[in-house]
């Protein structure tokens, strides 16, 4: 499987780091299938646009979470992950909350929209992708092919 990681820097071994805010499904190196995502995660940075390529071999040792969608499942989990709760995996891959669809979830935990409301609005969104490496056993599945700068 090819995957892509859009950054400021050319990232020829990716490391597990703890730092920042609290994301969709935790702390990790965050990557996508999604090409053109790539992209857009790469023109965020100030200074320098990369998307760096991957390959990734699965291990099926490893302890992995997928969500082929949103469902109740992801949002509650999603939830936990962004108030700072941790989880046994090694990989989660599933949908992304950009910034629109992470404001419906706040609307949701909150209270201020029910669970039904938050779905009526996000099911609208396109599609997205996003495959965290949450340990260095994770991360030995991918090995670095390639950059290129936008």
């Amino acid at each position: 499987m090819i995957l892509y990681h859009g950054t400021n820097t050319i990232v020829r071994h990716p490391e597990v780091r703890v730092s920042g805010y609290n994301k969709d499904f935790g702390f990790g190196f965050y990557c996508t299938q999604i090409e053109r995502q790539a992209r857009r995660w790469a023109l965020t940075k100030r200074t320098r646009h990369i998307v760096c390529v991957y390959e990734h071999i699965p291990n099926m040792e490893l302890r992995m979470m997928t969500f082929q969608q949103m469902t109740d499942e992801w949002l509650d989990f999603v939830a936990a992950c962004r108030h700072g709760e941790s989880h046994p995996y090694d990989i989660v891959e599933g949908p992304m909350a950009d910034d629109e669809v992470w404001d419906y979830v706040e609307d949701f935990l909150s209270g201020r929209i029910s669970r039904e409301a938050f779905w009526a609005l996000a099911r609208f969104k396109r599609p997205t992708h996003q495959i965290l490496f949450c340990t260095d056993r994770a991360l030995d599945t991918l090995s670095f092919k390639s950059f290129y700068e936008l």
